[in-house]
């Protein structure tokens, strides 16, 4: 695998673990890094040593949204054959559009792979808000440093599913000394707290210094530059503890960890601002790795990265920090280190390359395939989401009982629970009709076959094992397949349509103007009896639970086609379909269904593309209403009405508990 990445704060030695442990696993690696940037507030310059394979590149600018590389290496790096780009950097930055445009000029169309770390929601000005939008869609994957981010960026555009992945650190580097661990005598009760990063408010220094005057043995050790340096001697005077605070400056890189040896506990205090707080938290799994406790405040991804391993207490509460770091620093001072050693180990560049490869790989579609060959278990299973129609639901079972089978109960039937305890299979009930795509969740959140691939099965279809086989054998026929369905006919075995073209305005247009069939355009595959490669679920992530009940499919099936994967119809599998088996309501289910257009044009194509669709939808319905007899222009005229008024609009009227279930 070919890898080029580029990343302006790879500038720092430390901070290139990821790509040596990629090299150690076979990767080729390319890195464009910064010729200068700086670090905790020191200048540093790229400095490479045999093997780094690290070129300089000079940058206009030092905000980290706000840079331009030299776009001349950039140029000739893109000219080459990569399997994947890593851009590390945000999705509204300057340089990832920057390198985006340079990439289309060079026509190079291998995937690209982004970073992000803004856990806070924020709607950037244009042109930022537009380059982040075509950042989000370009992106065939993206790993985010919190959970916070990774929700962010999905609920921004992102099609697939984020991927958390820690900032990485040296285990080698940072490892501790001889007695690190060794607990402080209890005789005495000092000890030194130590503070590493920028001297800004939002950091909490003055909680810090408020937390040292409330705790007599509490010395304090403080690395960092920033516009506090000066005014830190005077406030610890006035709070009476000049003597018990050090001030040592900004330590270089590759001195932090000798920083970390020389204090008792790492006090992290930052309290958020609207426009800011915790990303991370770096030095918290590096004082971890040498042996150091760790107490933070709770601000942003904080007690993502500490809880459990460290102390955790509300930003802003002085008293509450004294105590913990005081319990950190002696009585819990061993049990914190046992524990901050095996939540570092997660953070090794060892650990951290293992996660890009597993995004590497499943943005060009190569994952370790478990084959055609495998059938139920253990690459298998089923979800069938049910409600009600418990006969309809045995006739769907019956022949599945022996495969892994999970059963989502939206109408929480006893008879329902019965029938599965009777066969067999597993009962589930979410407690609430959540819809289709949030009964798939749930089945999705607790899976009996992890990674494995996933039959959707409605309740009202039935499938042979034989042709389950061959859909699975279809699957995984070719790569980059991320759904596959077996022909379906109905009860009297006439043939039903499984395969339509994805929705789009311009789609709509044809259709209005009776030209759909000279449509050419990607097609998805319905989702009555639908299997997911299971390494498409771990890309793309779960359905979208505001589709109430159709379309969910649709929207999985299109965030797909975005990575880059494609969807076919197994020709020699087939299904029976009775459709619309657990209602009998044709009113309710039209309305649903546009709804659930709506909400797919809303989301994909924006409140433009809804416009334009559903005016072409009324002006077609409209003229069908006047040019059809009998029941045919009736329904067109029914349409038309529902699209003069809203579909989504009066969903919420008639039908409010498909609006407000959540």
């Amino acid at each position: 695998m070919r890898v080029l990445r580029i990343s302006h704060s790879a500038t720092v030695a430390a901070w290139r673990g990821r790509e040596r442990a990629l090299r150690a696993r076979g990767v080729h690696v390319s890195l464009l890094a910064a010729s200068r940037w700086h670090a905790g507030g020191v200048e540093v310059s790229l400095a490479t040593s045999a093997g780094d394979e690290a070129t300089a590149v000079r940058t206009r600018g030092r905000h980290p949204a706000l840079f331009v590389f030299d776009p001349r290496p950039i140029w000739r790096a893109l000219g080459e054959q990569w399997d994947v780009i890593d851009i590390h950097e945000e999705p509204f930055a300057l340089a990832t559009a920057e390198v985006l445009l340079l990439r289309a000029l060079r026509r190079n169309r291998a995937p690209v792979v982004l970073y992000t770390a803004q856990n806070i929601p924020k709607r950037y000005p244009v042109p930022f808000r537009w380059l982040e939008r075509v950042a989000l869609r370009t992106a065939r994957g993206i790993s985010a440093c919190n959970a916070e981010a990774a929700r962010i960026v999905s609920a921004k555009g992102f099609a697939g599913r984020a991927r958390v992945i820690p900032l990485g650190i040296d285990a080698d580097e940072f490892s501790p000394a001889s007695a690190s661990s060794a607990p402080l005598e209890e005789d005495d009760g000092s000890f030194v707290a130590g503070f590493v990063g920028r001297l800004v408010p939002e950091k909490g220094i003055d909680v810090l210094l408020r937390a040292a005057a409330a705790a007599p043995g509490m010395r304090v050790r403080i690395a960092g530059a920033g516009p506090l340096a000066a005014d830190v001697p005077g406030r610890a005077a006035e709070l009476g503890i000049a003597g018990r605070v050090e001030l040592v400056g900004a330590v270089p890189p590759e001195q932090v960890a000798d920083f970390y040896r020389g204090i008792d506990v790492l006090a992290i205090p930052s309290q958020a601002t609207p426009s800011w707080t915790e990303q991370f938290g770096r030095v918290a799994v590096e004082a971890m790795a040498t042996g150091v406790p760790v107490v933070s405040s709770d601000a942003g991804a904080l007690p993502d990265v500490v809880g459990g391993a460290g102390i955790v207490v509300p930003e802003g509460d002085a008293a509450a920090l004294a105590t913990a770091l005081a319990y950190a620093a002696g009585p819990r001072r061993t049990e914190l280190v046992a524990a901050g050693f095996a939540r570092a180990a997660s953070c090794t560049w060892d650990a951290v390359a293992s996660d890009y490869l597993d995004l590497y790989e499943a943005v060009i579609h190569r994952p370790g395939d478990p084959g055609p060959e495998h059938r139920a278990s253990p690459g298998l299973e089923i979800v069938v989401v049910a409600y009600g129609a418990p006969d309809l639901l045995r006739r769907a079972l019956a022949p599945v009982a022996g495969f892994p089978v999970t059963v989502v109960d939206n109408s929480s039937l006893p008879e329902i629970a019965d029938l599965c305890a009777e066969l067999g299979v597993r009962y589930l009930d979410p407690g609430r009709n959540g819809g289709f795509g949030t009964g798939v969740n749930v089945a999705l959140a607790d899976r009996l076959v992890p990674h494995g691939d996933v039959l959707l099965l409605n309740p009202d279809a039935v499938i042979a094992p034989a042709d389950i086989a061959r859909v699975q054998s279809g699957l995984h026929a070719t790569p980059g397949i991320a759904s596959a369905g077996p022909v379906q006919v109905d009860e009297a075995g006439h043939p039903a349509r499984v395969d339509w073209p994805f929705p789009s305005p311009a789609g709509a247009w044809a259709e209005a103007m009776g030209l759909a069939r000279l449509r050419r355009a990607d097609r998805y595959v319905i989702g009555s009896v639908l299997m997911l490669n299971g390494a498409a679920i771990d890309h793309v992530g779960w359905f979208d639970e505001s589709f109430f009940l159709y379309a969910e499919e649709t929207d999985w099936a299109y965030r797909a086609k975005l990575l880059g994967w494609r969807h076919t119809v197994t020709a020699d599998a087939k299904a029976e379909h009775a459709g619309a088996g657990t209602s009998t309501d044709a009113t309710r289910r039209e309305v649903h269904f546009h709804a659930g257009q709506e909400r797919f044009y809303r989301k994909h194509f924006g409140a433009l593309g809804w416009t334009m669709t559903r005016f072409a939808v009324w002006a077609g319905a409209t003229v069908r209403g006047i040019l059809l007899p009998g029941d045919r222009g009736r329904a067109a005229w029914r349409r038309a009405a529902l699209y003069a008024r809203g579909p989504l609009k009066v969903e919420r009227r008639r039908y409010p508990e498909a609006s407000e279930r959540r």
